[in-house]
């Protein structure tokens, strides 16, 4: 397939080529990237690229739908064990029409979500004002507390008595702490209204038990395929069988049309991935190299959010640096380490050069990096920091930053 592509498309396949390479020698950190397999890549390039397979098994619009049907059914048994729900549908694109099918199978146009503001670490989709969802339902958003930047039940239970939402949705993009499912759940059912939960980031922490689980909290659970669960770029929904049926009519035909099979069957692998022991392992891993990262960003002066990390991600708050987040995110990546720049609570600066970073521990800990690794990757971070203007200290650290790549390349097989 290499070959052919090289041969058909040599300007696409070099493109291809420089990317597989930037991805082998410098440090990820953006905390929503990771590393497949090559299993996983394999099945996204399959032949079941070429199907088209309009509705769900058993019930097509088109023929030839044998093998199509069994590896959907696979995908959907599999996403059930591994999180224990009812319900499994495999079809969504991405987890923007995920979350968004999510609301419309609960609740009409106009009815009122609440979810966590953008700045505070909550996803576009969650009801923010320049998403569709933010414009066909009516939005509150709630938010963290500003002094610790932890969720405040006292607060979010306040605002869900005020406004009777139909929907709250928990979850986030950029929140370093334990979500408390069941804190959200018993806020909902005294409010009278359902629960979503966006387990997008977390999804392989909740796998491999290394985060608590949404599914017996939620009436809808979403989440992507990539990040921690170490997918394709995909998405799925899972739900209490009450809402099955609902969820499923409005993915399809309510939001789309053919889903896309190779997808679907790269799904399936990654899921079958996700159920071994060495998957767990890999989950608590992540955890564990995330908090040793920010006890040693900690005491190298970086200002965390929250003060630290439960799971995968951590926020930095450069305020107290005097470096805007997207110079130092530009700085990291000279240095051949890969970031990107993120609003923090209370943020005065505009989205597009905000005042924090986010980073995160997925890839590096599939690429089997541990602790002593993750400390030695918070000392880079400082010491491009301290350098930020100078050319040739970002060029030394980027030598180091290879050398250690080198030392953990990025495995074919996680099994």
């Amino acid at each position: 397939m290499a070959a052919s592509l090289e041969q058909n498309d040599p300007e696409i396949f070099k493109l291809i080529t420089q990317e597989e390479q930037r991805q082998k020698r410098i440090i990820r950190l953006i905390p929503s990237e990771n590393y497949v397999s090559k299993a996983v890549r394999e099945a996204t390039g399959g032949w079941l690229t070429n199907k088209y397979s309009e509705g769900y098994p058993g019930k097509r619009y088109y023929e030839g739908q044998d093998v199509a049907d069994v590896v959907e059914n696979i995908a959907r048994e599999r996403a059930k064990k591994l999180f224990g729900a009812d319900h499994a549908n495999v079809q969504p694109h991405s987890g923007s029409p995920a979350n968004l099918a999510a609301y419309l199978a609960l609740a009409e146009p106009g009815d009122t979500i609440m979810g966590l503001a953008l700045p505070d670490g909550g996803h576009l989709t969650h009801g923010w004002k320049v998403s569709i969802t933010g414009k066909i339902f009516k939005s509150v958003q709630y938010g963290v507390n500003p002094q610790t930047g932890f969720l405040d039940f006292n607060l979010i239970e306040d605002l869900a008595k005020k406004h009777k939402p139909k929907i709250i949705i928990c979850g986030a993009t950029a929140y370093p702490r334990q979500i408390d499912f069941e804190a959200f759940a018993a806020i909902a059912k005294n409010v009278g209204a359902f629960l979503v939960s966006d387990i997008a980031h977390i999804a392989g922490l909740v796998a491999g038990g290394a985060h608590k689980s949404p599914v017996p909290f939620s009436d809808i659970v979403t989440t992507t395929t990539h990040k921690t669960l170490r997918g394709p770029r995909g998405a799925m929904a899972l739900c209490k069988e009450q809402h099955a049926q609902k969820l499923d009519k409005t993915i399809f035909p309510g939001l789309q049309g053919g889903p896309h099979m190779h997808t679907i069957s790269a799904i399936a692998v990654a899921l079958g991935e996700a159920a071994t022991p060495a998957f767990k392992e890999y989950a608590k891993q992540i955890v564990k190299n995330a908090k040793a990262m920010a006890e040693k960003l900690s005491e190298y002066g970086f200002n965390l959010v929250s003060g630290g990390t439960d799971n995968h991600l951590i926020l930095i708050d450069l305020r107290n640096k005097n470096i805007p987040g997207r110079k130092m995110a530009k700085a990291l990546m000279r240095a051949g380490i890969e970031s990107n720049c993120n609003s923090v609570p209370g943020d005065t600066a505009p989205p597009f050069n905000p005042s924090g970073l986010r980073i995160g521990t997925p890839a590096i800990t599939t690429r089997g990096m541990k602790e002593e690794q993750a400390m030695r990757v918070a000392a880079l971070i400082s010491r491009v920091a301290d350098n930020i203007d100078n050319e040739d200290v970002l060029d030394k650290i980027k030598q180091q930053v290879e050398a250690l790549c080198n030392q953990f390349p990025v495995p074919d097989s996680f099994i």
